[in-house]
């Protein structure tokens, strides 16, 4: 089991490498996260919603992934309150405090779903949350050392020396666990070293000294190993500029923003600036706007309103600047928002920004599926995409409709099934697009075409694209990093797998 010291000090990173390198080594993998926190998510081949860190961590075991990986997903929502994603369907929705009375019944499914794993193969990495330190919650906890002493797993604690104060965590860590939970912590990790690693050379055996445990590695921070980040403390601040300024992308950066990384294509894309947009004064001049999706429509599309971004998207949708809305985003776009039942909101109804003449009404039913599809309305931002090929995912509870807006893809292949169902409006001019598909701009003929295509329309020149980026290539550059700075044969030994 991967533990940290904190939010974001590299448990998951560290656990997608494990599962590439037992991979590797001929183990059939697993990755196991009892409970996640995350706007982040992913639809698993039979249409269940999982953490699209345990997605990527599956992905990097090269196994399918499946609800049981994550049992339990929390996906805040505004109020202090969560929709809870139980086996990867919708529970319900609770505040903090009624989360944690119903312990007893989401550790039976955690438990059960992580001996699953452990009976259908050979070696399950967990990765906890958070801190194991959080005293005040302990009694609640399900997800760090409680499964951990369930399980009898040997744990490994990752700090993040990046934040300062290393020492502190660590020592301080393992100073407020209980006696058991510390003789589970086998080997501690220190992650993100800028510099001269020989500068921590005595820091080792100093940890060692107060804690008993030894310090399995540190590891440097690297730069040039693209791995999906978790959740929008990865993203970067202001803006992100991968080498050039032909085109000026403009992501609004709402409150409760969700799958952020559907537009990690486009900050890779040479010659394109990506800009994550939270403030008026940010707007600039974008030669394309979007906005993403989001757990709470009606409370982001109200934050837009009060920030003044709403305005600015809709006059620069007027001056012809296209607007792209995926997901929520979709649902933002259009006249109006209906939730008679409250499922999203306490409001029965909002207005839109009315760039498209489709209305949404929010539904209990979520969907979830895998997607293939493609481009069948090539027109203005889709010019030239005509027929290109897609595939994606949903994760929403509203059903958008419209009679008078032309559907720009039609899915052809949802959850395994054959169908024929259109998806997504587009505006007679072709410049404002909504669409329920997250993981869009993955598609490369699709993402190539529409930035081609914005290029031409400003008259400038697009750099040819660079390699597409191979997502596998990149875990074994991953799990190559690890191998190299960590004392594998420690790992191994402390995981019963041998040296």
């Amino acid at each position: 089991m991967v533990q940290g010291t904190s939010s974001h000090a590299g448990k998951s990173v560290l656990t997608a490498a494990l599962c590439r390198i037992f991979a590797q080594e001929g183990y059939s993998v697993a990755p196991f996260k009892a409970q996640n926190m995350s706007l982040n998510s992913y639809a698993t081949p039979d249409g269940g919603e999982i953490g699209r860190s345990q997605a990527v961590q599956a992905a990097a075991a090269m196994v399918a992934p499946r609800v049981e990986m994550n049992p339990v997903l929390l996906k805040p929502e505004a109020d202090s309150r969560s929709q809870v994603v139980v086996l990867g369907r919708p529970e319900m929705t609770l505040s903090a405090r009624s989360y944690y009375d119903r312990k007893a019944a989401l550790w039976d499914v955690v438990t059960t779903s992580l001996d699953t794993l452990r009976r259908d193969y050979d070696v399950v990495v967990m990765e906890g949350a958070g801190s194991p330190a959080e005293i005040n919650l302990r009694q609640f906890d399900i997800v760090n050392m409680s499964i951990a002493l369930y399980a009898n797993s040997p744990v490994l604690l990752v700090a993040d020396i990046e934040r300062g104060g290393v020492f502190a965590q660590l020592v301080g860590t393992m100073a407020l666990l209980e006696p058991e939970e510390r003789s589970l912590v086998k080997a501690l990790v220190v992650n993100k070293f800028r510099g001269d690693m020989s500068l921590f050379d005595p820091g080792r055996e100093q940890l060692r000294e107060l804690t008993g445990v030894p310090v399995a590695g540190v590891l440097p921070h690297f730069f040039d190993i693209h791995v999906p980040e978790e959740d929008t403390l990865g993203l970067p601040e202001g803006e992100a500029d991968s080498g050039g300024e032909a085109l000026d992308i403009a992501v609004m950066r709402l409150p409760h923003l969700a799958n952020f990384d559907d537009f990690d294509p486009l900050r890779q894309e040479r010659g394109v600036r990506l800009r994550f947009v939270e403030r008026d004064e940010q707007f600039g001049a974008p030669d394309l706007i979007i906005i993403p999706g989001s757990k709470t429509t009606m409370a982001d599309l109200d934050w837009l309103k009060e920030q003044g971004l709403a305005g600015r998207i809709v006059a620069a949708r007027e001056a012809g600047t296209p607007v792209v809305g995926i997901c929520a985003g979709y649902q933002m776009l259009g006249r109006e928002l209906l939730d008679p039942d409250g499922i999203e909101s306490p409001r029965p109804s909002a207005s839109g920004l009315g760039l498209l003449p489709v209305t949404t009404t929010f539904l209990g039913d979520k969907a979830t599926h895998q997607v293939s599809g493609r481009v069948v309305e090539g027109l203005g931002i889709l010019g030239g995409s005509d027929g290109a090929p897609v595939k994606a995912y949903e994760i929403h509870m509203g059903v958008t409709k419209g009679e008078a807006s032309a559907s720009p893809f039609m899915i052809e292949t949802r959850s395994g099934r054959d169908v024929s169902l259109p998806d997504g409006a587009l505006d007679e001019e072709g410049l404002t697009m909504g669409a329920y598909l997250h993981g869009l701009f993955h598609n490369r003929e699709l993402r190539r075409s529409m930035l081609s295509w914005l290029a031409s329309r400003k008259g400038v020149s697009l750099p040819e694209s660079g390699n597409e980026i191979d997502q596998s290539a990149e875990y074994d550059k991953l799990a190559a990093f690890v191998r190299e700075h960590l004392d594998m044969e420690l790992i191994h030994r402390v995981a019963g797998l041998g040296g």
